[in-house]
């Protein structure tokens, strides 16, 4: 099983939008629909989602026209209204402004070895119900510089990978001082990185002129250098690798300053339970072979950390929680390599090189 793939040839963002959108209509729609669902479930009326929305929208108009003329052209491709596809972009901050918290959540390592390119795997947790949401896009810049991303129809970019030489992947936080005063959406800071960012201190500059409402962290790779981006209302912090070239992150902040507002792990804190088996099985997570990378992730709950999640279909919607895809980053191709499921179904043959 693959996900599917779309390749711009419009280079205009409002153009690459509409065809996006025009392309992908169904699956943008399908999204949609998934996380109106899920707001409704976790609490949030019609009403809060589209003045979310809309508030998403204006923020980020004001930081980055060309990604809100993006967002229009895929509304506009999809039959949609542009407020509906910044609820897309925005999924993170009006779960935040909810207040929403859940078990599941993903892992993230990267190793830089003394010789040879960094090498990356990370498991994407995310609600069961939304399974079918990944896309796999490919677009080009003005620049030159193509982007692969790893993302949900609609959104403009997650997990990805850059002819620049430079990847990120992404994990979701939670912290204070989240609140429903809805800034810029943090997939979109991901998305300019991807778009502008050669260098960890290019994308934390980026990172820093964001006004945000919500947490998360954006692990930026490079050939030479690494650094989990922790991005909160509150601040900014870059974490580097430590001397043995080791960077770990999973769902709860590890710079002091931020970790004293730390939200997530206060209330499920099993995200401690999967960073101790990544710190235990470090030179599995080193070895240059992506399928061992990946197997080395494996690990279930109860009787181990739940680095491979499985739903529990007795629970509602916004508490079912599954590893939808295993990732890792060919930074010396510029490629993603992409399993579609979590670490307990890889084999060599499962792997979509994109």
């Amino acid at each position: 099983m693959t996900f599917p793939t779309f390749t711009s040839s419009q280079i205009e963002p409002r153009a690459r939008g509409k065809e996006f959108g025009t392309h992908l209509r169904e699956r943008v729609a399908a999204n949609l629909t998934g996380y109106t669902e899920l707001f409704t479930v976790a609490g949030a009326s019609a009403g809060q989602v589209r003045a979310w929305g809309e508030r998403a929208l204006e923020a980020t108009e004001a930081w980055s026209p060309s990604l809100a003329g993006e967002i229009a052209g895929i509304a506009a491709g999809a039959g949609l209204e542009p407020w509906q596809v910044s609820v897309v972009n925005a999924r993170t901050e009006i779960l935040a402004a909810i207040d929403m918290i859940g078990h599941g959540e993903c892992s993230t390592s990267v190793v830089l070895p003394q010789e040879g390119p960094p090498r990356t795997v990370q498991t994407w947790d995310w609600h069961d119900h939304l399974r079918d949401a990944p896309v796999l896009w490919e677009y080009e810049l003005d620049s030159g510089r193509v982007v692969r991303t790893f993302t949900e129809a609609g959104t403009l970019a997650k997990i990805g990978i850059t002819t620049a030489g430079l990847g990120v992947h992404f994990n979701i936080l939670r912290h204070d001082s989240d609140s429903a005063d809805l800034g810029v959406p943090v997939h979109l800071i991901a998305r300019r990185i991807l778009d502008e960012a050669s260098s960890v201190a290019e994308a934390t500059e980026i990172a820093r002129s964001a006004r945000v409402s919500a947490s998360t962290v954006i692990t930026v790779v490079t050939e030479s250098q690494a650094a989990s981006i922790e991005i909160s209302p509150d601040g900014v912090a870059a974490i580097p690798p430590g001397p043995d070239g080791v960077l770990l992150h999973c769902n709860h902040f590890l710079d002091p300053g931020l970790a004293a507002g730390e939200r997530h792990a206060t209330e499920r804190p099993a995200t401690y339970d999967r960073m101790r088996h990544l710190e235990e099985h470090v030179e599995g997570l080193s070895g240059a072979d992506q399928n061992g990378r990946a197997l080395t992730m494996l690990s279930h709950a109860p009787d181990g950390a739940p680095v491979c999640a499985h739903p529990d279909l007795t629970q509602p919607l916004n508490q079912r929680w599954e590893t939808l895809a295993t990732i890792g980053l060919d930074l010396p191709a510029g490629r993603l390599r992409v399993h579609q499921g979590g670490p307990c179904q890889v084999t060599e043959a499962t792997w979509q090189t994109f």
